[in-house]
């Protein structure tokens, strides 16, 4: 079963501050931070995603 991608929904809950093509295309920012071994900035609290540090190790930190 094909699901199509809601963007429109997805930026309304989308905390990213960082402008790039793949806001609301959650199954792209996923896919592109994982193979850099990060997480998307979504994840983290809004003060920390600011800084675009999305590592795994601040993520840990963050919520240790």
């Amino acid at each position: 079963m094909k699901r199509d991608c809601n963007i429109s929904k997805n930026i309304e809950h989308c905390g990213c501050t960082y402008p790039c093509s793949k806001k609301g295309l959650c199954c792209e920012c996923i896919s592109y931070h994982k193979a850099r071994g990060e997480l998307p900035g979504c994840l983290f609290p809004p003060e920390v995603e600011k800084t675009y540090d999305r590592t795994i190790e601040r993520f840990i930190s963050c919520y240790k």
